[in-house]
């Protein structure tokens, strides 16, 4: 084992190392542990680091990722989210889509991102542990500036009228909701204060007695939610957090919608990037991902002139000297090698944990994950780059485990690859297809 698989995976915890096999072994991404297995992402880290921590210190970043499907778009979100949260932002994965999360409907947006919002101590949604704690440092800072405790009701009031005062001028409403919250729990209205809560994560059809109750009315809006993701920021970096890293996955989808749709998504998003450049959201790391075809073509990026300039970047080159640093990254997607690569690193990691971890590195040498890599990538038509999931999950449901259980089982053996249609998903599938006339388009 090299050292590089080593220092990845000699020391994983028997949890986290669970976690990984075991969504691997059910063909899905895991939401932890991605640093075991980013392979050929190294490039990226000093570009991105010193980027969120140009968000932490209080800047803003747009970032665009490109890549085929199966390049490793929503791993390389998670993995970068993961380093997000090792620097105690709070993050949110979103995924696009016309009928559940529209581009063009900024309030739909921000719901879902409250949805999703996520801490390194808390799961979706975070929303309530976030704002209780703003308001336990409010308390804190106004004790420690000498406030009686008779008085704390009236300073914790002027802080945050201080602190959301920016935010105020753009979405009173914020402001007054948090009021109306801390207002109902101290009185011991749980119903009220959660209804309130709802309405200030953007949901829709909160109980109009409860609107009432803390002065505040109708549902949100398209332009309401840039205002309040910049309460939301506030309040998030007041309570501890260094900012909020949001993904906006699969904004490809676009393509697929009504003309008249497309465009106003298109343009919401020129203006969501112009926000964020012009500093109005401090803290904020907002990336999208979407394939070539999507930022190339005319049904995608290049159909809006201005928001084409802003994300403008030269692909011409050879992809060893892509820019890390540019507006818009590509992921080059996976070669046999470095299928091979991220193969081996999941045999060790695999192995750590198993009850003969000699047995299964001898019996899963590299020479044969090397054979599963490219029967995998043959049944897939040779298109290596949509294979990593498919082969991950032969690896570890069909050969590691067999390894583990069985003393006698030899993949070389035992084993012979079978694919079906049903657990492949429709890229994979149509890889698969025997000629290009069983192949499924999506036709609008």
């Amino acid at each position: 084992m090299s050292n590089d698989r080593l220092e990845r995976t000699g020391s994983v915890s028997a949890a986290r190392r669970r976690e990984v096999i075991d969504a691997l072994r059910r063909g899905a991404v895991p939401e932890s542990g991605l640093d075991l297995l980013a392979t050929g992402l190294g490039r990226f880290e000093e570009a991105l680091d010193a980027e969120l921590d140009t968000a932490a210190s209080g800047g803003s970043v747009f970032k665009a990722v490109r890549g085929e499907y199966g390049s490793g778009k929503t791993f390389f979100t998670r993995w970068l989210g993961e380093r997000a949260k090792r620097r105690n932002f709070a993050v949110a994965e979103i995924q696009v889509s016309e009928t559940e999360t529209p581009l063009h409907k900024l309030e739909t947006v921000y719901r879902r991102l409250t949805e999703r919002l996520t801490t390194s101590g808390f799961p979706p949604s975070a929303l309530r542990p976030v704002v209780d704690a703003w308001f336990y440092t409010l308390e804190e800072d106004a004790l420690s500036a000498g406030a009686a405790e008779e008085d704390l009701p009236r300073e914790v009031e002027r802080l945050l009228a201080a602190r959301l005062s920016e935010v105020s001028r753009h979405a009173p409403s914020f402001a007054t909701a948090l009021r109306g919250y801390r207002t109902a729990l101290t009185s011991g209205d749980e119903g009220t204060a959660a209804a309130v809560l709802a309405w200030l994560g953007g949901q829709p059809h909160v109980a109009a007695s409860a609107r009432r109750a803390v002065g505040v009315r109708g549902d949100l809006d398209h332009f309401g939610a840039f205002g309040f993701l910049q309460g939301l920021l506030t309040v998030l970096r007041d309570s501890g957090h260094k900012g909020l890293f949001v993904v906006l996955d699969e904004v490809e989808t676009l393509q697929r919608v009504r003309s008249d749709a497309r465009d106003k998504a298109l343009n919401a998003l020129r203006q969501l990037i112009d926000e964020v450049h012009s500093g109005r959201f401090p803290g904020l790391y907002l990336l999208i991902t979407g394939t070539p075809a999507f930022f190339e073509g005319q049904q995608g990026v290049q159909r809006l002139a201005p928001l084409a300039q802003r994300l403008a970047t030269d692909f011409t080159t050879d992809p060893r000297f892509d820019n890390p640093r540019a507006v818009q990254v590509r992921l080059p997607g996976f070669t046999h090698a470095s299928l091979v690569g991220l193969g081996t690193t999941i045999r060790d990691l695999y192995a750590d944990g198993a009850g003969d971890s000699g047995r299964v590195r001898a019996v899963v040498d590299d020479a044969y994950i090397s054979e599963l890599a490219a029967a995998v990538g043959g049944a897939l038509g040779g298109r290596v780059g949509v294979a990593p999931r498919l082969f991950l999950k032969k690896l570890v449901g069909d050969v590691l485990d067999r390894v583990d259980q069985f003393d006698d089982f030899d993949p070389r053996q035992h084993y012979a690859l079978t694919m079906s249609s049903n657990e492949m998903s429709d890229i994979e599938r149509n890889a698969a297809a025997a000629d290009a006339d069983e192949i499924e388009l999506d036709l609008p």
